[in-house]
């Protein structure tokens, strides 16, 4: 077997043998990018059966991001995962609170969890911006309730917490909400997956794609 060694040749062969081994004609083209990356971060093509979009995701996502707007993460691993090339390029700030001690705080004042805390404290910041959650449900849980109440005005909400206590739940009740949407449905999920996401969308505005059918 030959190795590949270029890193942008594996990307791009990486790429043509998703085309080849998954179904993906039910996606736009821009819906299809995003998907092709979450499932090049975890190496799994049945990831794009439970891919699911809220019908203005990618034009919301994309505008708020050429808007020079604000991503707020709930871990750090999401936003080391994020491309820094394109987000300077574009003016777009990432912010993560879970190490705030403002949240440490506050998470044992109101018996939280950080993650919980992190998303009251920050989640009016990226009013009109994007919200990526990659580990947390309670995280997603307390967002949902901060939108539901007008508390929190995202363009976007990115939603992959993984976990068997609450991930799944905690997506059924973003999915209920009036607000765009990017998720994989259940228990799977996980931070590389959020950034995937997150940088599907960076890529597409810095390189002109679609986000249409």
């Amino acid at each position: 077997m030959k190795i590949i060694t270029d890193p942008k040749t594996i990307e791009e062969e990486s790429m043509r043998i998703i085309e080849q081994v998954v179904e993906l004609h039910a996606f736009s083209p821009g819906e299809k990018a995003v998907v092709k990356r979450v499932i090049h971060s975890a190496g799994d093509p049945s990831l794009a059966g439970l891919m699911r979009f809220h019908p203005r995701a990618l034009e919301c996502g994309v505008a708020a991001l050429r808007s020079g707007c604000i991503i707020l993460t709930d871990v750090s691993m999401v936003k080391s995962g994020l491309s820094r090339k394109p987000l300077a390029l574009l003016g777009v700030e990432v912010r993560c609170l879970i190490d705030h001690p403002a949240v440490a705080e506050m998470a044992r004042e109101k018996g939280i969890t950080r993650a919980m805390a992190a998303m009251e404290l920050g989640a009016s910041v990226a009013d009109g911006g994007i919200i990526a959650i990659g580990n947390a449900p309670t995280a997603l849980f307390a967002l949902c309730r901060l939108i539901a109440g007008g508390k929190a005005k995202p363009a976007l909400v990115v939603a992959t917490p993984v976990g068997f206590v609450g991930a799944a739940e905690a997506k059924r009740e973003l999915m209920a909400l009036d607000v765009p949407y990017i998720t994989v449905t259940g228990t799977r999920g996980g931070s590389p997956m959020a950034a995937a996401i997150v940088n599907a969308l960076l890529f597409m505005v810095c390189t002109g794609g679609t986000t249409h059918a």
